[in-house]
């Protein structure tokens, strides 16, 4: 039986392996630095992150508490961003003087995750950092510190692990490129 992905899939960039192996290691780097540094708060960024974090939180040996935010920045079935950030999902967790790990399914532009930054610093955590599963640094309009990254990649359009194809094919086990 043919899969329903098949038709919009050009190529698989990260196998479903590879994705895992890179997974636990994130997992492990994080716990390590993050030992003895008290209260951590991993924040996914919705919804393409959820799968990233599913998967991350299994591997952080740390106790640490977890939240979600959710942005609007791309109109459906549109695949360039608005250019307009606005939350859609904010956090129930105060943020102060926690250590906050921003954890990401993909930074493009950085747009958003700027905004992210922005409005996070605000609440007055401890530490911000963020890790992103896919980096396309080709894409960046603005500098972003980003302090974990699975796989930097090329300027294409992905799906799969969490990532979405018009909504549909995040439970993909591995990364897609799309075809054009």
């Amino acid at each position: 039986m043919r899969a329903a992905y098949e038709p919009f899939l050009q190529e698989v960039l990260i196998d479903e392996a590879t994705l895992q192996a890179r997974v636990r290691q994130l997992g492990a780097q994080i716990s390590a630095d993050y030992a003895n540094m008290g209260d951590l708060l991993l924040i996914c960024i919705l919804k393409g992150g959820v799968i990233f974090l599913s998967d991350l939180t299994r591997h952080i040996t740390l106790p640490h508490e977890i939240d979600f935010m959710a942005f609007k920045s791309y109109h459906k079935g549109d695949r360039k961003s608005s250019r307009v950030v606005r939350i859609e999902r904010d956090l129930e967790i105060d943020l102060e003087n926690k250590h906050v790990l921003i954890v990401e399914d993909i930074i493009d532009s950085g747009l958003t995750l700027e905004f992210v930054f922005k409005l996070l610093q605000a609440r007055k955590p401890a530490s911000i950092k963020l890790c992103t599963l896919l980096n396309k640094a080709s894409r960046r309009e603005v500098d972003i510190p980003i302090h974990y990254v699975g796989f930097e990649i090329e300027d294409k359009f992905v799906f799969g692990y969490g990532l979405d194809l018009d909504e549909k094919f995040r439970n993909m086990p591995f990364i897609g490129v799309a075809k054009s």
